[in-house]
């Protein structure tokens, strides 16, 4: 838990035991929504509502301590900031997997084929997981 206090704290985000459930459930699990967050934390915080998660996580979100992933088809994830990674979202049981990848060469391409200047790259690819191909 002392790592989750320090993550909290180097974000300037109190550190409250909701908060603290949040993310290490968020950091157990890697991708996960809101209504999930609610229903696996909620049997140790009984007087926790929805709306109190959704107020969690935006604040989460506006101190770049957790990332939105928003993934068609599927309700909105969450994850820890770490390491630039895309993702592999398996289609079959929605699944999600981070996969570290350098993007460069595709990010000079874009802005070579366009002109357009990119300033972030998200990558996602969709597909059947090695557990549901099985």
């Amino acid at each position: 838990m002392q790592r989750y206090m320090t993550l909290l704290k180097e974000h300037n985000i109190k550190i409250t035991p909701q908060r603290l459930a949040i993310v290490k459930l968020m950091d157990e699990q890697g991708h996960i929504s809101v209504r999930d967050i609610f229903e696996r934390i909620k049997e140790n915080f009984p007087s926790l509502s929805l709306a109190t998660v959704y107020k969690n996580i935006n604040a989460m979100i506006e101190s770049d301590f957790i990332k939105e992933l928003k993934i068609v088809g599927l309700d909105n994830k969450y994850e820890l900031i770490k390491e630039k990674h895309s993702h592999l979202v398996c289609q079959e049981c929605g699944d999600i997997e981070d996969i570290f990848i350098d993007t460069t060469s595709l990010t000079k391409s874009v802005s070579k084929e366009s002109g357009f200047k990119v300033a972030d790259t998200t990558v996602q690819f969709f597909g059947t997981c090695k557990k549901c191909a099985a």
